[in-house]
């Protein structure tokens, strides 16, 4: 992650996810597992609204072995919120994806992270095993061109 704040022409792929009262904290602002949550929910809606795997019976899953985040600025309930998706590593058998948070109107990241997959054999759920074709497609399809 770079020292300058991610903006929205940062990532290719963005899901609108409304914050709920029970996100706050004691504080008055979204508590810090939260931002895991929508990181997770952006990756997951990605991998379904592009077709590149069934999450319900595919061959392989992704096992999350990594996630980090970084916050900017606090959001708070009602606050809707924007997540941005892009891919900053397409292995053999892994992806890390980079994830931006955004507030509504914000063109700067409030929070920043990554989420990191490598793919298995869902049986064994062990084995590491090359990314499907389908899956590699889409997930090149984020990946920003010199970034």
């Amino acid at each position: 992650m770079s020292k300058l704040l991610p903006t929205r022409d940062d990532f290719r792929f963005f899901l609108e996810i409304p914050t709920r009262w029970m996100d706050n904290d004691i504080y008055g602002h979204v508590n810090n597992v939260t931002y895991y949550s929508w990181f997770d929910t952006a990756v997951a809606r990605f991998l379904l609204d592009s077709g590149a795997i069934n999450l319900v019976d595919s061959p392989v899953i992704g096992v999350v072995v990594e996630t980090q985040c970084r916050y900017h600025a606090p959001i708070a309930f009602p606050d809707p919120i924007t997540a941005g998706l892009r891919v900053d590593r397409l292995g053999t058998t892994s992806i890390r994806y980079a994830i931006g948070i955004f507030r509504a109107g914000d063109a700067t990241a409030s929070a920043e992270g990554h989420f990191v997959h490598v793919y298995v054999d869902r049986a064994t759920q062990r084995r590491p095993t090359p990314l499907p074709d389908g899956l590699r497609r889409a997930a090149e399809a984020l990946v920003i061109p010199g970034g």
